[in-house]
């Protein structure tokens, strides 16, 4: 399976006529957060795939529409109609299952000036426990609770910076060490130097930074 990873940043090469033709044989898109519903809708229109996105601490004008999840059991969520990418999915709190991958999503950015979507490590761990009934209903009916998780923040000393605003959540090292995701994507932190790296590991956990966009090919899952 290849996953198309977005964050942060419209990227040009996305953002063009040339998608389908660069990215049309992906699978699956995942958005770490920070873009528009609109970058949304061409991505999906475009490439005819399914795109699921955590919010991150920016672009949050539509996030108040989704609400609470109603049934953490729920291995597969319909999207929530608007006028701009009607097709994308928000995954925060919740655990679903596609094409044989289970993935969740954790949004938001540390707490650093009091915003919206932002969290403080014990805040993120309430969130995180939304997680649990479905990662553990993974665990008992697919033998594993998860392959990727989606985040807009990095963990705490793995990718992020030493400002306020990019520190990670320590709670994530201790959710890689207990749910081992084959996968944690995240954006938030911006690449600009080319040559910058962008994957780090952690334990079983392959930790990769989204911004821009990145593949990710991975082996079949049952």
């Amino acid at each position: 399976m290849r996953l198309l990873c977005i964050a942060d940043h419209v990227d040009p090469l996305i953002y063009s006529t040339t998608l389908k033709e660069r990215y049309g044989k992906v699978d699956l898109v995942l958005s770490a957060g920070d873009l528009t519903l609109e970058y949304y809708d061409f991505i999906i229109s475009t490439l005819n795939r399914r795109l699921y996105f955590v919010f991150g601490n920016h672009h949050l004008e539509h996030r108040r529409q989704y609400g609470k999840v109603r049934d953490p059991f729920i291995t597969e969520e319909k999207s929530v109609p608007w006028g701009n990418g009607a097709g994308a999915v928000c995954l925060e709190g919740r655990v679903v299952r596609v094409r044989g991958l289970i993935i969740a999503g954790l949004g938001g950015s540390i707490w650093y000036n009091g915003g919206e979507n932002q969290f403080t490590d014990f805040a993120m761990f309430i969130n995180m426990l939304r997680l649990l009934p479905g990662l553990l209903w993974h665990r008992i009916f697919h033998g594993r609770f998860l392959d990727v998780l989606i985040t807009h923040s990095p963990p705490y000393g793995i990718n992020d910076l030493p400002d306020p605003c990019h520190t990670g959540f320590k709670i994530f090292l201790w959710f890689m060490r207990t749910f081992k995701p084959r996968y944690l994507v995240h954006g938030h932190v911006h690449l600009y130097d080319r040559n910058a790296a962008r994957e780090a590991k952690y334990g079983a956990t392959t930790i990769i930074n989204a911004y821009d966009h990145v593949l990710i090919d991975l082996e079949s899952t049952s």
